[in-house]
């Protein structure tokens, strides 16, 4: 009997085990798009290993269950309408296991990331890191299987402010701020992720006034889409005082990039503009960057205007002098015209340990330059325009086209402190007669090519903060303009000797804003200047670029 009850016991704790090995299990989650809503009526199909498919639907809250499975490795596929299909591989399923797992679901539009643009507060000014996953925005699940992007800016929500004071004599013809102006920048975040932002240059004495709204959008997927729009206002010359410029912009900007390799910019800018009959302007730009590796990008740019390089200079902060960013207008009897540029860039950059690398051909097609020229003149004759603010006026030069080369070498020496050294090869306008007058200049106007080499320090004092720009930029002859116009890589420097200050002033109880000095120091030699016969006999100069001192304070809110 014993023996019997011994057998049966035995028999009992071999069926248990089998049968909980075999106890089934279920797979459930949620499904929702990359922006992360519920997505309903999604196919989800279960595969095992043994080709058994269970297929089930999501519900009104993307919600999905497959039960009775047995234990085992399964493959899970998500499909639906206007989406690209899901796999989640590998999931392993224990006995009597009930195991989560949450899908999503891509467009072929999500599927292509958006790059954001980098802070002109980086200390590096190349593009050398790949845009991968481990620098996209971070998604974050919440237990209620919300999808929220985790922000590193905790006082993004706030209203932010900037404010500053400048002063001094401006260098470059007409359209320039005047002689004493205020920028100003504000921005406020709506909507949880959009931004709205105003920003001005206002002058004194009834000067050159700018105003500029903008309006940007951060994706979930970290691209910033904006739109902006930019009014100008320029007193008239002296044209019976009734021809003032006046000056509407409309521009739109973007990035993408495409499987982490290719970065893709573009963008444009309507203008349209009111002075001595009115003139309208389409200016698209654009670039395509292939990441060969992590310290390799091959680029091709295209731009219809110049670059802008105040936000090296810490501007960002200060807001950037508006009224530097065009439009480039002369005159020709009586005749306004817009300066017309047109540049094609490929270049080669590569980062090898501290030390960066560039190589670039392009090639410049300019109609209409607008040249800067220096000393006292009238609209007498029609064919310039002086500056009201400054001993400075612009000249319409006659039509460039230019190839050239450039080679960059830049070298972190410490965290404080960068080497740059630049050499450019290329055309560039010049007289070909000694004693020419300005009225005729345009007609003794002759291409040149010319070799060029500038080098440039730059760092952060690190006591008091101060940052500092120092550059000295040398031509092998005489040039009405610079050589390579448009560079806009690290080597980038003014004509001539240029310094740039910016001194961070201890806060106070009174004011407790963060406050900087400003000191922008631009061909401190005046260097450069080609002589020609003015109106009355008296000698005046075409130049790459004036002599300029300015300097003031800035304030940020």
């Amino acid at each position: 009997m014993l023996r019997k009850l011994g057998c049966l016991l035995f028999a009992i704790g071999l069926v248990f085990p089998a049968g909980a090995a075999n106890k089934p299990g279920s797979i459930s989650g949620y499904v929702r798009t990359a922006a992360g809503a519920p997505q309903m009526g999604a196919m989800v199909e279960v595969l095992g290993s043994a080709l058994h498919s269970f297929r089930v639907f999501t519900d009104e809250k993307g919600f999905y269950a497959a039960s009775g499975l047995l234990p085992g490795v399964y493959s899970i596929r998500v499909s639906a309408p206007t989406f690209l299909s899901q796999w989640k591989e590998r999931v392993g399923l224990r006995a009597g296991g009930n195991l989560t797992v949450n899908l999503t679901l891509t467009t072929l539009f999500d599927a292509i990331q958006f790059a954001t643009s980098n802070s002109a507060g980086d200390e590096d000014d190349w593009k050398w890191v790949l845009r991968s996953a481990s620098n996209r925005p971070i998604l974050r699940l919440r237990d209620d299987g919300t999808v929220v992007r985790a922000s590193k800016d905790k006082k993004n929500h706030e209203l932010k402010g900037a404010v500053s004071f400048l002063a001094g004599a401006p260098s470059a013809g007409y359209g320039n701020a005047s002689d004493m102006n205020t920028d100003f920048k504000v921005e406020k975040s709506v909507f949880s992720t959009g931004t709205v932002g105003l920003q001005g240059n206002v002058g004194y004495n009834g000067s050159s006034t700018v105003l500029r709204a903008s309006y940007s959008h951060k994706m979930l997927d970290g691209s910033e889409p904006e739109l902006a729009f930019t009014a100008r206002r320029l007193p008239a010359p002296d044209f019976n005082g009734n021809n003032s410029l006046q000056a509407l912009s409309l521009t739109t900007s973007d990035k993408i990039i495409l499987g982490d390799i290719l970065e893709l910019k573009f963008g444009s800018e309507l203008q349209t503009i009111q002075f001595m009959g009115r003139l309208n302007a389409v200016l698209p730009f654009g670039s395509v960057g292939l990441h060969l590796s992590p310290n390799t990008i091959v680029e091709y740019g295209y731009t219809t205007s110049l670059p802008n390089n105040r936000m090296e200079k810490g501007f960002d902060t200060a807001p950037a002098d508006l009224s530097e960013s065009g439009p480039r207008v002369s005159v020709a009897g009586y005749a306004s015209s817009l300066e017309r540029d047109h540049h094609q860039e490929i270049s080669l950059s590569h980062r090898l340990g501290k030390n960066n690398i560039q190589l670039a051909a392009y090639t410049d097609h300019i109609k209409n330059p607008a040249l800067s020229g220096v000393g006292s003149v009238s609209t007498d004759g029609g064919y310039v325009l002086p500056d009201l603010y400054s001993d400075t006026f612009t000249y319409q030069g006659r039509e460039l086209d230019a190839n050239g080369m450039r080679v960059v070498m830049q070298r972190k020496v410490t965290e404080n402190f960068t080497a740059t050294m630049d050499y450019e090869f290329g055309g560039v306008l010049a007289l070909n007669e000694d004693h020419a007058t300005l009225q005729d200049a345009a007609s003794h106007m002759v291409l040149r090519n010319r070799h060029s080499v500038a080098a440039k320090a730059s760092g952060t004092i690190p006591g008091p903060k101060t940052k500092w720009i120092a550059s000295y930029r040398w031509t092998d002859g005489p040039a009405l303009t610079p050589v390579d116009m448009f560079n806009s890589s690290p080597g980038q420097a003014d004509p001539f000797l240029s310094v740039f200050l910016r001194q961070p002033i201890p806060r106070t109880s009174f004011l407790p804003v963060r406050m900087d000095a400003v000191l922008d120091l631009r061909n401190l030699l005046a260097q450069g200047y080609v002589p020609v016969v003015g109106q009355d006999g008296q000698t005046v100069y075409l130049v790459q670029s004036a002599r300029s001192v300015r300097g003031g304070l800035a304030f940020t809110f």
